[in-house]
């Protein structure tokens, strides 16, 4: 098979039928073999029944229904999961992003080689409040994963080799690092195309203040497992030596001024009235935090079975 096109969705039933029959004519008149796969993400509206329709006409149209939402990240590792194709592509269901691009995000990633190769909105029609947190998480994004020539990180519409997308692993909200994710699992040829934005036509944006906010949040997680992931030592380990450190150079304080003062006629120092005694106890208490608790949790979180297990309510 040529291509899996990977369309992950939520509340999206005016624009199926649509963006179906877009992609028929676009893989009819290239001549590619394909499958599409919708990943209905728990909606609330008609897009399932939308779907079954869909694919009863249409051989070529798969689909897979979560029984609530759990998020874009979820909807696209369980199209990873089953796409057959050479060449996975992923596009939104809001008919923002054009399939007219597909043949071409096809030949990058066949004839030049490409691992993956993201779209670059490069004229938006969204709304200032979206663009400018857009391009300062994006610049944030270039400077901390070392990926200098992608302009658009969170672009739905992108382009894998198979092998990519079976061995990353899209969990909580990563989605928006995918590039980052696959050139931390060895696959570092990563390009770049200028794609075409058409404006919203049905519906309404799903973007919000705490998406921006949770995206740096999840940069932050996904460079300490980058640098620290299989060597969680080397960064708690170093943390938690310094606050014992403060800690012993703290008791030897108080040990000092208990023996001067025994030998002092005028003056007896108490340990428990010294503000070094309490530092001492402080500085150990967090540096055996940091030794037992934090790595250790999230290594539990990092490598639990049942992170990217969804329950699936139908499978067409």
């Amino acid at each position: 098979m040529d291509i899996s096109v990977v369309i992950p969705l939520y509340n999206e039933e005016e624009s199926l039928p649509e963006l179906s029959a877009w992609i028929k004519r676009v893989m009819d008149a290239n001549g590619f073999t394909y499958e599409v796969l919708f990943i209905d993400d728990g909606s609330t509206d008609r897009s399932l029944d939308v779907i079954r329709k869909l694919a009863a006409a249409d051989d070529h149209i798969h689909a897979v229904s979560f029984s609530r939402n759990y998020g874009k990240s979820p909807a696209l590792d369980t199209g990873f999961r089953r796409a057959k194709g050479d060449v996975v592509i992923t596009m939104d269901a809001d008919l923002q992003d054009s399939p007219d691009e597909i043949p071409e995000l096809y030949r990058m990633i066949r004839e030049e080689g490409y691992d993956l190769v993201s779209g670059w909105k490069k004229k938006r029609y969204d709304p200032l409040s979206k663009t400018l947190p857009t391009k300062l998480f994006n610049a944030t994004a270039r400077k901390v994963s070392g990926i200098k020539n992608l302009h658009d990180f969170n672009c739905g519409l992108k382009a894998y080799r198979n092998a990519v997308v079976k061995h990353i692993e899209v969990y909580g909200d990563m989605h928006r690092y995918i590039p980052y994710l696959a050139k931390n699992a060895g696959y570092t040829k990563i390009g770049e195309k200028v794609v075409h934005h058409q404006a919203r036509k049905y519906g309404h944006t799903k973007f919000g203040l705490d998406r921006f906010v949770n995206g740096y949040l999840d940069l932050g997680t996904l460079w300490f497992q980058s640098k620290f992931g299989v060597k969680p030592m080397h960064i708690f380990g170093l943390l938690g030596s310094l606050m014992f450190l403060i800690g012993f150079l703290a008791v030897l304080v108080v040990l000092v001024l208990k023996v001067i003062s025994m030998n002092s006629d005028t003056y007896h120092f108490y340990v428990t009235k010294s503000v070094y005694f309490y530092l001492s106890l402080a500085a150990m208490v967090m540096g055996l935090q940091f030794f037992l608790s934090g790595f250790i949790g999230e290594l539990i979180t990092r490598n639990s079975p049942e992170r990217n297990n969804y329950l699936i309510a139908e499978e067409i």
